[in-house]
C-alpha cells in the first residue's frame, strides 16, 4: 500500500509539474527507463534523486507518501469529455490497434516533415496482435511515401501501457526525434514528448447516481441531460454517427467473399439476412434479423472499413444491430433513435471514466460488455423506460460479461470476435426486458458494477488481455 501511494503520488507529482518521464530523466542524470521503473512498482529512486525531485516539484520529500484527501481525490476524477470522443467514425479492425497508431504517426509526421525515414516499435498488445490487426500495414501507409521500418518487440513488459509504442524520425543516419505513445483505447492516445492539449471535461458529473438524482430533481430524460451539456451542433454529430452506423449495416449485409488475415473466414451476414423460412417464429427471425446486423458491421470492422467506434472498433456491431432491428420492426423516427444513441454513449462514457473499454487493459468485458450495456441502456430509452429500468438493464448487461477474455484467434478480429458482437446484441435485449419486469427488486448499482469491472479487469492475467497468447488465442485452425 506505501509503494502504492508513492507510485500514485510521483506519477500526479510529475504531470503537475508538465513533465514527461523522458524530461524528469533528463533533469535528474538517469533514463527515462529508470523514471518509469519507480513509476511501476519495479524499483524505488535513490535518497538523491528523492531529495532532487523535491525541490524540482517544490514539495517536501514526504509528499511521495502522503495519502490523497479522499474530497480531492473525488474532485479530481470528477466530470466526463464529450460523447464525440466516444463515438468516433474511422476504419477498423481496432480502435486501439489501427485508429490510435494512425493518429499518433500522422501528430509525429506533421513534427518531423523533414525527416527521410521513420522506424516504429510495437510493445506489448500492439507487438502480440499487432500482424492480425494490421497495426504495421496502417503505419506504413500514413507515413507513405516516407519509408517507416516497423519492429515487433515481444519481449519488454516494462510498459506504462499494454499498448505501447515508440516512433523514431531520422534524417540520414541521425536520429531527429521520438515519441513513446500509448493507445489507450477508444482511438485515443496520449503522447509523453508532444505537449498535449487534452480535450476539457465538459460533464460536471461522472457516476450514474449524480447524473439519476439530477434528472430526477428537473424531470428530464437522460438524452436531454446530454444535450444541454454539449451543446447545439451536438444533434446534428450524432445523426453523422447513425448515418455512418446505418451505412456499415447496409454495406456488411451486401458483402461477400473471405475475411483478410488468413483465417479463410467467410463473411456470413448476407447469408444470416436471406436465409428467412415460410414458417419462421417471430422470436426466431429477431434473433437472425439482429445477428445479421451485428455480424454486418463486425465484418465491415474486419475488412478495415469504415464503422463508428461504440464504444471501440471490436464491439462496434452491437449498438447498430438492436437499434436498427427496432427502427425497422416499430418505424421509430431517426430523432427517437438518436435519443437512444445519447443515452447509450452516457452509460459507455461512464464506463470509459471510471474503468475502461480498452480490451487490452480488462478484457473483452470492457469492449463487448460495456456495447452491450450501452444498447441495453438505448433499448430502454427507446422503450420509453424511467431512469431505474435503465439503469437496471445496464447493470445487468456488464454484470454477465464480468470476466470476458480478450482471446482472439491470430490476433485478428474476427473469431470470435465478430459472433460475440452479434451474443451481445441479443443478450442486451434480454437484459432490457429483464428490467422492465424486475427493476424494483435490485440491490446492485450500476457504479458499483463498473468499478466491479474494472477491478476483475486487472485481476485478469495478462494472456488474456489481448496478447493472442490466451483461451481461444491458442487454437490453430
Amino acid at each position: 500500500m506505501i509503494q502504492e501511494t508513492f507510485i500514485e503520488n510521483m506519477i500526479q507529482l510529475r504531470k503537475k509539474a508538465g513533465l514527461s518521464q523522458r524530461k524528469l530523466g533528463e533533469e535528474l542524470g538517469v533514463s527515462n527507463r529508470a523514471v518509469s521503473k519507480w513509476e511501476n512498482g519495479l524499483a524505488m529512486p535513490t535518497i538523491d534523486n528523492l531529495y532532487k525531485m523535491s525541490k524540482l516539484f517544490r514539495v517536501p520529500i514526504d509528499a511521495f507518501w502522503a495519502e490523497a484527501d479522499a474530497d480531492e481525490e473525488r474532485e479530481a476524477h470528477k466530470g466526463m469529455k464529450s460523447l464525440t470522443e466516444l463515438y468516433k467514425i474511422g476504419r477498423g479492425p481496432s480502435s486501439s490497434h489501427t485508429m490510435g497508431p494512425e493518429k499518433a504517426c500522422l501528430k509525429f509526421l506533421e513534427k518531423n516533415s523533414g525527416a527521410d525515414r521513420f522506424r516504429a516499435v510495437l510493445y506489448g498488445s500492439l507487438a502480440k496482435t499487432g500482424k492480425g490487426h494490421g497495426t504495421d500495414r496502417v503505419i506504413r501507409k500514413t507515413f507513405y511515401p516516407v519509408f517507416c521500418d516497423v519492429e515487433f518487440d515481444y519481449t519488454n513488459t516494462k510498459l506504462p501501457h499494454p499498448n505501447t509504442m515508440e516512433l523514431f524520425a531520422y534524417a540520414g543516419n541521425q536520429e531527429i526525434d521520438r515519441i513513446l505513445v500509448l493507445s489507450v483505447g477508444g482511438g485515443e492516445i496520449e503522447i509523453e514528448s508532444l505537449p498535449s492539449h487534452p480535450s476539457e471535461k465538459i460533464y460536471d458529473l461522472s457516476t450514474f447516481s449524480e447524473i439519476a438524482k439530477q434528472c430526477r430533481k428537473r424531470r428530464i430524460r437522460l438524452w436531454q441531460y446530454a444535450i444541454e451539456t454539449e451543446g447545439p451542433d451536438f444533434e446534428a454529430y450524432m445523426q453523422t454517427v447513425w448515418e455512418a452506423m446505418k451505412h456499415s449495416i447496409h454495406a456488411g449485409l451486401e458483402a461477400e467473399g473471405i475475411l483478410p488475415g488468413g483465417l479463410n473466414v467467410v463473411k456470413k451476414a448476407k447469408h444470416l439476412i436471406g436465409q428467412q423460412h415460410i414458417d419462421e417464429s417471430a422470436e426466431t427471425k429477431e434473433n437472425r434479423v439482429v445477428c445479421a446486423y451485428a455480424f454486418a458491421v463486425g465484418e465491415q470492422n474486419a475488412s478495415g472499413e469504415k464503422i463508428v467506434t461504440a464504444p471501440t472498433c471490436g464491439a462496434a456491431g452491437v449498438v447498430p444491430a438492436v437499434l436498427y432491428y427496432q427502427q425497422q420492426k416499430r418505424n421509430y423516427s431517426d430523432t427517437d433513435i438518436i435519443h437512444a444513441l445519447i443515452t447509450a454513449g452516457l452509460i459507455g462514457n461512464l464506463i470509459k471514466t471510471n474503468a475502461s473499454i480498452s480490451g487490452a487493459e480488462c478484457g473483452c468485458q470492457a469492449e463487448i460488455g460495456s456495447a452491450c450495456a450501452m444498447a441495453a441502456a438505448a433499448l430502454g430509452e427507446l422503450f420509453g423506460l424511467d431512469i431505474d429500468k435503465i439503469e437496471y438493464a445496464a447493470e445487468i448487461a456488464i454484470e454477465h460479461h464480468l470476466g470476458l477474455t480478450c482471446d482472439p484467434i491470430c490476433g485478428l478480429v474476427q473469431i470470435p470476435c465478430i459472433e460475440r458482437n452479434a451474443v451481445a446484441a441479443m443478450r442486451a435485449i434480454n437484459a432490457v426486458s429483464l428490467a422492465s419486469f424486475l427493476s424494483d427488486t435490485r440491490k446492485i448499482s450500476l457504479d458499483k458494477v463498473i468499478q466491479t469491472m474494472k477491478e476483475t479487469g486487472l485481476d485478469l492475467r495478462r494472456q488474456y488481455k489481448e496478447t493472442a497468447e490466451g483461451g481461444l488465442a491458442k487454437l490453430r485452425i
